[in-house]
């Protein structure tokens, strides 16, 4: 399984042409910004920015500017004027709680989120690839379970699933509180790590009870202290991180899916323990398993 898993990784890390074509699609979009707005500042953040982005994922980009209010509908003229989306994928969501414009590239097909003068996207892009230079073997696990979850439609929140910043934090705590592993070197076994994560977050949790921190090294936290910080009566989430970056944010909170997530990950311990166990060798219809 670990070898698989690195396997999996090489075939799906990104290509030097697939990260120039997204570098592409990214100028085009801010040629378009800068003749609207020449001293807007254009920024990437999310999974492009990290490096672990899926042949399927947005590009996810900020723009920093001197509004009152995000001017989207200017911006969406513009797009449609110089033909840079396909048309009827150019969609403005002023409603949401971080307002947006989504699009797909029409000479890629890639889809591209934009929103405005919004930092934590930025920020939490840069506090993860400082979790990744302390742990080189997160890459390897969030690139499976990404994967995992798309097939899954569990990838998304507004589908009920979990996000990525999510994933990325359980993961974090995952390898911060693990008893026995040494996260930071290369050589431990991916397969035996990918199972525990699957039994930790698949059975062993208590999502009624708990919520996850990740600062001053990690730890499990009761709801009701999370609950102490939190603003605007919000309680904790069934799926309760606490946000690295923002005290008092839940950001699992909009993850309505949760247990739907943690039975997957029960199955998939079930699934991938009993494959490695000794007995498996003695299976009837292994082979079809």
């Amino acid at each position: 399984l670990h070898e698989e898993i690195i396997d999996f990784y090489d075939f799906m890390s990104p290509r030097p042409e697939e990260a120039a074509m997204r570098r592409e699609v990214v100028k085009r979009i801010e040629t378009v910004i800068k003749d609207l707005w020449p001293t807007a500042d254009v920024q990437i953040f999310g999974s492009f920015s990290t490096g672990l982005y899926l042949p399927t994922s947005d590009i996810d980009l900020v723009v920093f500017g001197k509004w009152e209010r995000p001017p989207l509908q200017l911006l969406e003229q513009a797009l449609r004027k110089h033909n840079v989306a396909e048309p009827y994928s150019i969609k403005v969501l002023d409603k949401a709680t971080v307002p947006i414009i989504k699009l797909t590239d029409q000479e890629t097909e890639v889809k591209v989120d934009i929103s405005f003068n919004v930092e934590t996207g930025v920020k939490a892009a840069r506090f993860i690839k400082e979790y990744m230079k302390k742990y080189s073997l997160l890459p390897y696990l969030i690139l499976v379970l990404k994967q995992f979850l798309l097939q899954r439609d569990l990838n998304e929140v507004f589908t009920g699933g979990i996000s990525s910043y999510s994933l990325i934090l359980m993961a974090i705590s995952f390898l911060q509180l693990h008893p026995r592993i040494d996260a930071r070197r290369a050589d431990e076994n991916l397969g035996m790590l990918l199972i525990e994560f699957f039994e930790l977050y698949g059975r062993n949790f208590n999502y009624l009870k708990t919520g996850i921190r990740i600062k001053n090294g990690g730890a499990y936290i009761a709801k009701e202290e999370i609950m102490k910080v939190m603003t605007n009566g919000y309680r904790p989430s069934m799926l309760c991180i606490e946000d690295p970056l923002l005290p008092g944010n839940d950001v699992g909170r909009s993850s309505y899916g949760a247990m739907q997530v943690k039975q997957v990950f029960d199955y998939a311990y079930i699934v991938l323990s009993h494959a490695v166990s000794p007995l498996a060798r003695s299976y009837p219809n292994r082979d079809s398993e």
